[in-house]
């Protein structure tokens, strides 16, 4: 055991502690002015969208990560920093996603967060962070000791809803497969004894998997893609440990486990994105998105 899992309570706390204040920031800057500027990212507008505020979060999280970064000898990657490589130096390094959801932060809508994560060099995410600063609403977990959710112990509980409600980014209504993609989910529903699809369109990675925890039957996707996007190793790494501790499928459309260190990019849009409230709607996910693979 790694000097780091035997100090997980305590590194959770200060990533918990440095989520909130990040958002505070962030939630200050909510609705002001802002320069908005598009960076070289993913292929879909929602990736390349920065802000000043982006990178001033981000300053203040690593900054009051820095002692613990010293301490416990931690490589970064911090999404507005560029990857120098240390996650693949050190035993452990800290994932930062300082305003996840950029692109309805500048329209001031729900769906932005600020996502920190553990990671171990051989992909598994040890804490896991998001804080809504929006909503003021903290979830964060560590491996082996539950899931919180504003600071009580959570579990998955059953909405009641008789809908299959499916988180999704807003880039999926514009796709050209949107209606053969419903009409596959629709059939999930009736297989399961559900009434519908409610699709909601509105959120960033982290939130919309946060989303999807509370909303139960419920699920977030992405389809693999031939260009670089569909989501970043921060994108997904704080909440691969919240849906760990919880019990929930979470993995990519092929039903492996993410690569959350990957060697050749941190995009992990090669196999796919696929989380759900429960393994068996996860599978009937993955069955769908088989037919869409590559596009």
């Amino acid at each position: 055991m790694s000097t780091v899992d035997g100090h997980l309570s305590e590194l959770r706390l200060l990533a918990v502690e440095a989520a909130k204040r990040a958002g505070a920031f962030v939630q200050e800057r909510a609705g002001g002015a802002l320069r908005v500027e598009c960076k070289e990212a993913g292929d879909s507008e929602a990736s390349q969208v920065v802000t000043e505020v982006d990178r001033q979060a981000q300053a203040l999280i690593l900054e009051f990560l820095q002692e613990s970064t010293r301490a416990f000898d931690l490589g970064v990657l911090a999404e507005e920093l560029g990857d120098d490589g240390s996650r693949f130096e050190k035993e452990h390094f800290w994932c930062v996603d300082p305003l996840d959801g950029t692109l309805p932060f500048t329209e001031n809508r729900s769906g932005y967060a600020v996502s920190i994560a553990l990671v171990s060099r051989e992909g598994a995410s040890k804490v896991g962070v998001v804080y809504d600063p929006r909503g003021e609403i903290l979830y964060d977990a560590a491996l082996g000791e539950g899931a919180k959710r504003n600071g009580v112990d959570w579990a998955l509980e059953p909405s009641g809803d008789s809908n299959l409600r499916v988180f999704a980014d807003r880039s999926l209504r514009k796709s050209a497969v949107f209606e053969a993609l419903r009409s596959g989910l629709e059939e999930l529903a009736g297989e399961r004894g559900l009434g519908g699809v409610e699709f909601v369109c509105q959120g960033g990675a982290a939130l919309n998997a946060c989303w999807t925890l509370e909303n139960g039957p419920a699920c977030y996707f992405k389809l693999p893609k031939r260009n670089p996007g569909g989501g970043s190793v921060w994108d997904f790494a704080a909440t691969s440990c919240l849906f760990g501790e919880l019990g929930a499928s979470f993995g990519d459309v092929e039903g492996e486990p993410l690569e959350l260190n990957r060697v050749e990019s941190t995009f992990l849009n090669h196999r796919g994105f696929c989380c759900a409230t429960d393994a068996r709607l996860a599978e009937g996910i993955r069955r769908i998105c088989s037919d869409f693979r590559s596009l």
